[in-house]
């Protein structure tokens, strides 16, 4: 046997027997399905949030009630808008501990404006977001052209801006009032109702079906191996069933007093919108294109030609416009602007995403894998909640949580033998 041939023999024994160890199939297996590793560890997640669901509900009786699930749907959706940036930006190797305090800082504000100053909810959304612009840029800028990494930059943010918002305005919480303000919070009127609800989830069953033929087409068009035809179906008839059983479930929440059902709240679309530009722009573009081989290789891509330097400075701005977003979303469902607002945010931020299976390392992590990093969070959290566990222990069950995705994402790189540096 040729040298070449005895080597790479070697390596599939060894990618085979690491899987064998953590318990995987074998990797032939996968081939022959055309399922990737992202695949399995995307349908391991999608796992765990059933099994956190049911588990729950065992012990509560309450956590899969419409109530509780469309209190977290919208609980879920400010966090989610956020990891989704997050991602990215920990894919090119980098990291913003500041999102909290800076959606404080925006959102108190964005109310300050509204109460004190008597703007117009657009234009004080505005002024929030230009705001928050300037302060991605300052700290991209000093992490890109000066060279300060972001932990130390973004670690210096997250206490100066949670001292600006406590400065914007005295420490004193802002109240809005402004009810077409407040449809976007998803509060009493901030949802879809039924007839709206079905519509959208049409719209967007139709849009998932037409997108997986057009991706299976592609690449029989152009000669890539395809899934077999029993298991796009039953993929794609699991996710519209999803799909329906969410929207059935929030439109069987209905407020005392109301005549109708709430249906999808609007926050919940917010974030569905975020998703889907968000997934665009890593799939379709330069911009994506260039995050990830920064992340991948940083020295390689400077090499092949990409500016990583202005990238990184488009990458921090970008995550600002999602925090400015998330801020108003937030202020609209607290009706007011505090200054506790996006405490802890940095937590349930970056746990979102490397539980959604972001590489710390970089160059590696998908925005679907965000929103189901961010449900898990949540599903934990309010269960947690449920079962009258304290605010202290919460936090300690979370943080462990976390490093055991970390782990997880370790042990599993190696099993499946993906790059770990």
């Amino acid at each position: 046997m040729p040298r070449r041939e005895r080597r790479q023999g070697a390596g599939s024994l060894q990618v085979k027997s690491q899987s064998l160890e953590a318990g995987l199939p074998p990797a032939d297996t996968f081939s022959s399905l055309q399922v990737s590793a992202l695949d399995v560890r995307l349908g391991v997640m999608a796992a765990v949030l059933v099994v956190m669901a049911l588990l729950f509900h065992a012990l509560t009786g309450t956590f899969l009630t419409p109530e509780n699930l469309y209190n977290i749907a919208q609980q879920t959706a400010v966090v989610g808008i956020v990891a989704t940036a997050m991602v990215l930006v920990v894919v090119a190797r980098h990291i913003d501990l500041s999102v909290g305090s800076v959606m404080g800082f925006v959102g108190v504000l964005i109310a300050y404006l509204q109460y004190t100053g008597g703007w117009h909810w657009l234009a004080a959304c505005a002024a929030g977001l230009a705001v928050s612009l300037a302060v991605g840029l300052y700290q991209g800028w000093l992490t890109a052209y000066v060279g300060v990494p972001s932990f130390v930059v973004t670690l210096g943010g997250l206490m100066s801006f949670r001292g600006a918002a406590f400065l914007v305005a005295d420490g004193k919480t802002q109240p809005v009032t402004d009810e077409t303000f407040l449809v976007i919070g998803g509060g009493i009127d901030g949802a879809l109702g039924v007839a709206g609800s079905w519509t959208l989830a049409t719209a967007l069953a139709a849009l998932i079906v037409w997108r997986v033929w057009t991706a299976r087409r592609a690449r029989a068009h152009h000669g890539f191996p395809l899934r077999p035809m029993w298991l796009e179906a039953l993929l794609t008839v699991g996710l519209l069933l999803l799909l329906a059983g969410f929207t059935a479930a929030m439109c069987s929440y209905q407020l005392p007093g109301k005549a109708s059902a709430q249906g999808v709240p609007v926050p919940v679309v917010i974030w569905a919108a975020v998703v889907m530009t968000m997934a665009f722009i890593v799939r379709r573009t330069r911009f994506g294109r260039y995050v990830y081989a920064i992340g991948g290789n940083p020295e390689a891509a400077r090499l092949v030609g990409i500016r990583v330097r202005w990238v990184t400075l488009q990458l921090f701005a970008l995550l600002a416009v999602l925090v400015a977003i998330a801020a108003a979303v937030s202020v609209a469902r607290l009706n007011a602007g505090t200054n506790s607002m996006g405490g802890n945010m940095e937590l349930y931020v970056i746990a979102a995403a490397v539980i959604g299976g972001v590489s710390l390392a970089g160059g590696s992590g998908t925005v679907l894998g965000s929103v189901l990093g961010a449900l898990i969070v949540q599903f934990l959290d309010s269960g947690l909640l449920l079962l009258d566990v304290s605010i202290g222990k919460r936090m300690v069950i979370i943080g462990q949580v976390l490093i055991i995705a970390v782990v997880f994402d370790v042990l599993y790189r190696r099993a499946t033998g993906e790059r770990n540096s």
